[in-house]
């Protein structure tokens, strides 16, 4: 495969960009009453009302198998999440937001939504950030062919 300099840079410029709004994100969530990896489960699946699969959830989460089990094995210790058997799949476990995790998901949101707008929306006007979704979105679609899992979500 050819070398495309104007690739490297782009994946760079986007890499680095990512880390410097994941480590403001993650600083915002010193304060909160969940950690950042918590929430970012919680928000995944509060767009999943019947719940997820723990290995769908785990396509759309930064962490390995292994470490998202434990995590939602915490999170239902926590009263955030109710796991069940898939009745399709007896070897599958379905993972649900409980009122309290669906709450505190709402609540933070807020702030974190507001955090997005300001650290996001401060920086890019309307037309960047309709371009830059179009492009993120087209990457993502690209690499669901290379072996990329994926989960239907609601909007």
């Amino acid at each position: 495969m050819a070398r495309n300099r104007t690739a490297e840079e782009a994946w760079e410029a986007l890499a680095r960009a990512q880390t410097a709004l994941m480590r403001g994100f993650q600083e915002d969530f010193r304060g909160e009453e969940v950690s950042m990896r918590v929430y970012d489960v919680l928000y995944t699946l509060s767009r999943c009302p019947s719940g997820a699969r723990l290995r769908d959830l785990n396509a759309h989460i930064l962490l390995t198998q292994p470490s998202l089990s434990r995590l939602v094995e915490r999170m239902e210790a926590d009263g955030l999440v109710h796991r069940c058997g898939d009745p399709t799949d007896r070897r599958a476990t379905v993972v649900r937001l409980t009122e309290r995790g669906r709450e505190i998901q709402r609540r933070v949101g807020r702030r974190h939504a507001a955090a997005i707008a300001d650290r996001v929306g401060g920086a890019l006007s309307e037309e960047e950030l309709a371009t830059l979704r179009a492009l993120a979105d087209k990457l993502r679609a690209a690499q669901e062919g290379r072996g990329s899992a994926s989960m239907t979500v609601d909007p």
